[in-house]
């Protein structure tokens, strides 16, 4: 990364959520200040009122609803940022995220960083700190990811330049489209994640974990299935210490 102040695109998929301004404050009041902040407007018909305070800082794209991958690739199809940070309406990055994580990719050359995050509830209180699956070596997240999504997508900062050779957020899954990606993007480059929590992730009862239980289950199956030969490839390379391009 030669810029050591890249731009970043904050992407903000938004679909009928109460909690959005909360999300775009808390992107605003980041310590690193070269941002800009994308809101995709995933075809909403409630809360839109509470952007409005913020649409001389933000950009904002209004879309037919599609889902969360459609949102999430048109923001990062229009960012102009050299990184992408994903920020779920519901959630809050913590002040320093985005400066810690610049520094950590700048610093160890990762592709892409990761952090921990605390869970809050409806009233943004924090209930549980330190949640987050940290695995600091390769292997060990490969296999995890034969079990499970290690990430969290809202702590995630990455290289936007990583989506020319993996492609985009898979549009046909509602629920796992992070899964789906952080595998692909796994097989090719460097990952790191930052034992420390810079996110805070609202559980509530409208969440789509908790509203879509089964459909989730049925995405996760089909998404270990699809991915059970490459990801044994890729264990098995690492296993035997050829840790170059081995699929």
């Amino acid at each position: 990364m030669e810029n050591s102040h890249p731009l970043i695109s904050v992407v903000i998929p938004f679909y009928n959520c109460a909690y959005v301004d909360q999300a775009i404050q808390s992107a605003l009041r980041q310590t690193y200040r070269n941002f800009e902040i994308i809101v995709v407007d995933d075809g909403s018909s409630e809360h839109k009122t509470l952007l409005n305070p913020y649409l001389n800082q933000i950009r904002y794209i209004s879309k037919e609803n599609g889902g969360t991958a459609t949102a999430l690739n048109t923001g990062i199809q229009s960012a102009r940022g050299e990184l992408i940070a994903w920020l779920s309406s519901d959630d809050i990055f913590l002040p320093e995220k985005l400066y810690k994580q610049v520094t950590l990719m700048r610093t160890t050359g990762a592709d892409m960083v990761y952090s921990n995050f605390n869970l809050i509830d409806e009233t943004s209180q924090v209930y549980k700190k330190d949640v987050g699956l940290i695995i600091d070596h390769r292997i060990d997240f490969l296999k995890q990811l034969q079990k499970s999504c290690p990430v969290n997508g809202s702590t995630v900062l990455l290289k936007k330049e990583l989506f020319t050779t993996v492609g985009w957020f898979d549009e046909t899954l509602n629920y796992t489209q992070d899964y789906d990606m952080w595998i692909r993007m796994a097989a090719k480059f460097k990952m790191n994640v930052l034992n420390e929590s810079l996110l805070n992730y609202r559980i509530h009862d409208k969440m789509g974990s908790k509203k879509y239980v089964k459909g989730q289950w049925e995405e996760i199956r089909m998404i270990q299935q699809k991915y059970k030969g490459m990801l044994a490839r890729l264990i098995h390379c690492e296993e035997n210490g050829n840790n170059g391009d081995c699929e």
